[in-house]
């Protein structure tokens, strides 16, 4: 059974409703307290340096940092999410806004795939997941675009099955963006890896999220 660990961070949730599975553990990153307060969502654990919220929240579920330090709110939550043994890890509010802070996240999603967990950034209409060694399926249901990236210096023995544009056996490298705007094709898919980290990225309804995370 999957141990499921919500985070929420400050970015943009404007076209995201927030899915929290039963019994998963939820953690506010910073600012996110404000998405979760707007849904009447009362988190698990608060963790921050709370420079983007403002002040720090009262509670004895509050663990604060020093601005001054070296992992962003959101891997300090993700830390917080695997040191209470977490192996799937879904982040809302890590997408859109400040560019850096998106590429910080997918990096993080890299760090999640190397503890042997999955990750998964929800929002702005996409999901964004990191598969390491590893492999990702799709029902014939599927629609629309999916691009798969090398996130590491070089991913070997990459497949793409049952998508419009096929790869067998395939080495990517982190300098090709060989693997933007394939397509489902309307049959079962899959996206794997012998050797590296893929990112893997598609847009999704809400209802698929339930479907293909949780």
């Amino acid at each position: 059974m999957k141990r499921i660990c919500c985070i929420v961070g400050a970015g943009d949730m404007s076209e995201t409703r927030l899915i929290i599975p039963d019994g998963a553990y939820v953690i506010a990153a910073d600012a996110g307290l404000e998405h979760l307060d707007r849904a009447g969502i009362v988190p698990d654990l608060i963790v921050g340096d709370f420079d983007s919220l403002g002040k720090v929240p009262e509670g004895s579920n509050i663990i604060e940092h020093a601005p001054e330090k070296d992992d962003t709110d959101m891997m300090l939550a993700v830390k917080e999410a695997l040191a209470r043994g977490a192996d799937t890890i879904i982040i809302y509010g890590g997408l859109g806004g400040r560019l850096d802070h998106v590429f910080a996240n997918m990096q993080t999603l890299a760090f999640i795939a190397n503890q042997g967990a999955r990750g998964y950034l929800v929002g702005c209409g996409i999901v964004c997941t990191a598969i390491k060694n590893g492999t990702i399926s799709f029902d014939a249901d599927m629609r629309g675009v999916v691009s798969v990236f090398c996130l590491g210096d070089t991913a070997r023995g990459v497949d793409l099955v049952g998508l419009k544009y096929p790869l067998s056996d395939h080495t990517m490298t982190c300098d090709m963006p060989l693997g933007v705007s394939n397509e489902f094709m309307g049959v079962p898919s899959l996206v794997s890896v012998r050797d590296g980290i893929l990112a893997v990225m598609w847009g999704a309804p809400q209802i698929e999220l339930e479907k293909y995370i949780i």
